[in-house]
């Protein structure tokens, strides 16, 4: 199987869960998550605003404001497949733009350097154990952590992990992936 094979199949299966499911899973990550002891250390943190079934970031971000966290989220150049982070203090700040996905509108928000960003929750679609990842297919993470030196963070659910996923020499693994069931250190 190729990327998109494992994409579909995975995607796929998580069309299967139900919100209300969907909803619990994504609180419980959601509370593992902010134990971690690198988001507990962690000023500014980036992560992308979710669509489902991706691990709803929602709750997370509100949590991070609630406690004084920057929270910095991805606006995506389909020009040249590039991203940059903005500081957003609340969700009127954030449209609907590439892919249907939130983004933060620049006019009302703060460009935050890579340098300055602590931890970034990495999405993605498939997970191994080693902690590389199979995205939606726009590059877009895999070309921003070039050269990032914090701590690289992923959740799924179960359903997205898998023993191994294709690997290209450009991808970079997370060194942390949380599940429904496990905290896995990886690399």
């Amino acid at each position: 199987m190729d990327k998109r094979d494992y994409r579909k199949h995975v995607q796929e299966n998580l069309a299967r869960m139900s919100y209300q499911t969907y909803r619990e899973r994504s609180f419980n990550l959601a509370r593992q998550l902010l134990q971690e002891p690198s988001i507990k250390k962690a000023s500014t943190i980036g992560l992308t605003l979710s669509n489902q079934p991706e691990v709803d970031t929602t709750f997370i971000i509100e949590q991070f404001w609630l406690l004084n966290k920057k929270v910095v989220v991805p606006k995506c150049n389909p020009a040249d497949r590039s991203m940059q982070f903005y500081k957003i203090d609340s969700f009127a700040e954030t449209e609907r733009a590439y892919k249907n996905i939130l983004e933060p509108i620049p006019e009302l928000t703060q460009l935050v350097e890579k340098e300055e960003i602590d931890v970034i929750v990495v999405p993605g679609v498939v997970f191994d154990r080693q902690g590389y990842r199979i995205g939606f297919g726009g590059g877009y993470y895999d070309r921003f952590l070039v050269g990032y030196s914090g701590k690289r963070i992923s959740l799924a659910f179960d359903e997205q992990l898998l023993n191994e996923v294709p690997r290209e020499s450009h991808d970079l693994p997370v060194h942390i992936l949380l599940t429904d069931k496990e905290r896995i250190i990886c690399g």
